[in-house]
């Protein structure tokens, strides 16, 4: 058997697991931790997925104008170079190309299995392995398990009275219907949030009405996207050095942009209230003549507070004649429409739910059970206790567990360099449990407790537990009250804490059972 993980013939006592290691998700982090597998030598992996194909938030979110919101150098992995992508911001249809570019490029067709969904996992104390359960009643053993889901995973549906009675057509963005024609009908979109403003002028273009209702209003900033020339495309993918270059001032920026305001915002207030002021002025300029309008779409918090996003269109659509921007509170729909608090009915034919998903919240992060040692189950310990988790990739009691979004695990920016630097993770501790020819490696309690205590301690200093973002609503903070979602730190220490963890921060140990027949290393190469 061709891995890292190489054993020697088990006692008869022993139970031989299917796979060294199963992935939940071929998503980009699925696909993310398949790479780092190889290159530690281990192939003897499956990946799983409930979808019909890979790629994740990039295979369900198909909706009008999907596209990333970061710069494309930036949302791909260091290592392979999107060789298709177009524009500065890359459509979705290339993102998801991309996410099978790296999957052919590195052989993992073969070690994915889709359509298939996982209900629920427990640990093996004495067999020192996982068992998976599938939707379809199979049990699937492994020494490991990595939980590659997404944080956009579940969408959230909105709780409005009467939604179940509406007669016309109900999509929410995350499982667009292509088939249904929506040109000519009257659409109200319900949400203003990343998603949204992608998808309104977009609408806008098709729509006989388009009426958008909004709860909060979401800072836009002017998108600088254009197409990438041939010659650059062809420069970025074969001169590596230009591209970590380029990309490495790409992650000053967002650090400083986005993690450095955010995290540190106590020491530079005056930055937050002078974005605020000058964002405001922005708003106006691009609606001259439109003050009313401007004020309406004006968020009353902090920019950075939600995900920042981009848009050329999006302010501009809410001057068109058909389209209108309500702000009236959803009292309740009917049969046939969508009534306001001030009484009035606006039939439609069309509610798209444009309401996000549903991140760290109980019952859907992680979205299935799973059960560690002495009958933990992670979704109750983390309701219980808060969502934690070391470097947001492993939690005590949950041996031979990793996670690629874990709580704190994320520095705002792009997920993709997350999920290189938390992938890597997981594998170097994988391949040291084979070198160390333990069956199983767990996070020991102090440091783990001592990476959330600074997680904790910085976060009540970050901007999203400010008043600056009292009224935002944003996903940023959980339903505990905690910054959960994001890792209170840089991209550089997100990469350090990663890469450079002391293994004396795990404990690892051998089944007793086997303890006298170690594993035997087998280091082969990566196989592309």
């Amino acid at each position: 058997m061709s891995t890292a993980l190489q054993r020697a013939e088990r006692p008869a006592s022993g139970e031989r697991p299917d796979y060294d290691v199963v992935v939940i998700g071929a998503g980009f982090g699925g696909i993310g931790m398949g790479v780092e597998l190889r290159k530690a030598g281990i192939h003897n992996f499956l990946i799983v997925d409930k979808n019909s194909d890979i790629g994740g938030t990039w295979h369900a979110n198909t909706y009008p104008g999907v596209a990333v919101d970061i710069p494309s150098v930036y949302y791909s992995f260091s290592y392979e170079p999107p060789k298709q992508w177009s524009r500065m911001f890359a459509p979705g249809a290339e993102v998801k190309a991309y996410a099978d570019q790296v999957v052919d490029a590195y052989g993992l067709r073969s070690r994915i299995r889709l359509n298939t969904k996982v209900v629920g996992g427990e640990w093996d104390e004495q067999q020192h392995l996982w068992r998976g359960r599938t939707d379809t009643g199979e049990v699937v053993t492994s020494r490991f398990v990595v939980g590659a889901v997404g944080g956009l995973e579940v969408p959230k549906l909105p709780e409005i009275e009467g939604i179940g009675k509406f007669a016309g057509k109900v999509v929410h963005t995350a499982d667009w219907d292509h088939d249904y024609d929506y040109r000519g009908k009257q659409i109200a979109v319900i949400g203003t949030g990343a998603t949204a403003l992608q998808l309104i002028p977009e609408l806008a273009d098709v729509a006989s009405r388009l009426t958008v209702f909004q709860r909060r209003p979401i800072w836009v900033v002017p998108k600088a996207d254009f197409p990438i020339p041939e010659l650059a495309k062809n420069i970025m993918v074969n001169v590596g050095p230009l591209r970590r270059v380029i990309r490495a001032a790409v992650t000053l920026g967002i650090d400083f942009g986005i993690s450095g305001v955010g995290v540190f915002h106590s020491y530079i207030p005056g930055v937050v209230k002078l974005a605020q002021r000058g964002g405001g002025a922005l708003y106006k300029a691009q609606l001259p003549g439109n003050d009313a309008l401007a004020a309406q779409l004006t968020p009353d918090y902090a920019p950075g507070c939600k995900r920042p996003s981009v848009s050329n269109r999006y302010l501009r659509t809410f001057t068109e004649e058909h389209v209108e921007l309500v702000t009236d509170p959803i009292q309740k729909i009917t049969k046939t429409g969508v009534v306001t608090a001030d009484g009035k009915l606006r039939k439609i034919d069309v509610l798209v739910c444009a309401t996000g998903f549903r991140v760290m919240e109980k019952g859907f992060t992680p979205p299935y059970p799973l059960v560690g040692r002495d009958g933990v189950e992670l979704g109750e310990f983390w309701d219980r206790e808060r969502y934690q988790a070391y470097q947001g990739v492993s939690v005590p009691r949950f041996p031979n567990m990793f996670l690629i979004t874990g709580p704190y695990g994320f520095a705002a920016g792009s997920y993709l360099a997350m999920i290189e630097c938390t992938s890597r993770h997981a594998a170097r501790a994988i391949k040291e449990a084979g070198r160390r020819g333990a069956t199983a490696v767990e996070i020991k309690q102090e440091p783990h407790d001592a990476y959330f205590r600074k997680c904790q301690k910085r976060g009540a200093q970050t901007m999203w537990l400010s008043d600056a973002c009292a009224d935002s609503n944003t996903y940023y903070v959980n339903y505990q009250g905690d910054p959960a979602p994001i890792r209170p730190s840089t991209h550089f220490e997100m990469w350090l804490g990663n890469k450079y963890f002391p293994f004396s921060h795990y404990s690892f140990t051998a089944r007793p059972a086997t303890a006298a027949a170690p594993v035997q290393l087998k280091t082969v190469g990566a196989q592309r």
